[in-house]
């Protein structure tokens, strides 16, 4: 509950859900910043100054940071020692999508979670709980599995239909069911579920209770904002993490983008 503690208190702070993912592809950065000694972290630090007012989370995508080798790296590290030295209170997510048997899974969690020192990693649950254990077991720490992804092709597995002890249901609705009722025994599980899909994300609030959402997809994939917040919010009217990438940190003027969203955001969190 560490974490998810650290998650309301900012989200009442700044009346927001807003999650900035950093997905700083070097192809994209603006030109100014491609002759600093490290691009990404230069344009990662100018974002994070120019949005932190209007966040709860940011969200580097780490396959944008590996793609770089040892630069990209240390692009992350100082990302994260910029954050948490500057801005404490923001949760880190690490976008890693990860998830591989156990022994495998170690070298990920101290990775990750010990090195890097994010507060929490997207994990893949197709190999279970079993697999997945050296996670949940940081209790420190946040496991946000996949649920409901927010691409296209999502529904090639997650819609297919399983038996379940409850009759026939989506394979996204057994995982939910699975990461509620047995992986969650240190309240430290979230879930991934897509803003593309908001009949969808409706369903899964009224499945878990209150354990937050993590939402992609708004913006440049598709998603509708007001539609999400109409549905993704826990009980206590939180509980969610609404990310937005390109759509901000690529934008003429990030900042403008930011608070647009925020403004949103705000008015929902009062309505």
């Amino acid at each position: 509950m560490i974490i998810e503690h650290k998650l309301e208190e900012r989200i009442r702070k700044k009346k927001t859900f807003l999650c900035v993912g950093l997905d700083s592809d070097i192809s994209k950065i603006p030109t100014q910043f491609l002759n600093k000694s490290n691009p990404q972290f230069e344009f990662n630090r100018w974002i994070i100054d120019q949005t932190n007012e209007f966040v709860c989370a940011y969200k580097p995508n780490l396959a944008f940071y590996e793609a770089q080798g040892e630069l990209g790296w240390r692009a992350l590290q100082l990302t994260q020692e910029y954050l948490s030295t500057n801005y404490p209170d923001i949760v880190t997510i690490a976008d890693a999508k990860r998830g591989d048997i156990g022994s495998t899974n170690q070298g990920y969690v101290e990775a990750i979670f010990d090195n890097l020192g994010f507060d929490a990693i997207t994990l893949h649950p197709y190999l279970g709980q079993e697999a997945l254990q050296p996670f949940l077991e940081r209790s420190d720490k946040v496991s946000i599995i996949l649920v409901k992804t927010s691409n296209p092709g999502s529904g090639e597995f997650q819609d297919q239909l399983v038996v379940d002890s409850g009759g026939t249901k989506p394979l996204w609705s057994v995982v939910a069911k699975q990461v509620v009722n047995g992986w969650n025994k240190n309240k430290n599980c979230w879930l991934v579920a897509g803003a593309t899909y908001p009949k969808i994300l409706k369903q899964i609030r009224s499945q878990i209770g209150d354990m937050p959402l993590l939402v992609p997809g708004i913006g440049a994939q598709g998603g509708d904002l007001e539609s999400v917040l109409k549905v993704a919010k826990n009980s206590r009217g939180l509980g969610v993490v609404i990310n937005s990438s390109r759509g901000i940190i690529f934008a003429a003027n990030p900042k403008r983008e930011a608070i647009k969203l925020q403004s949103l955001i705000s008015a929902n969190l009062r309505s």
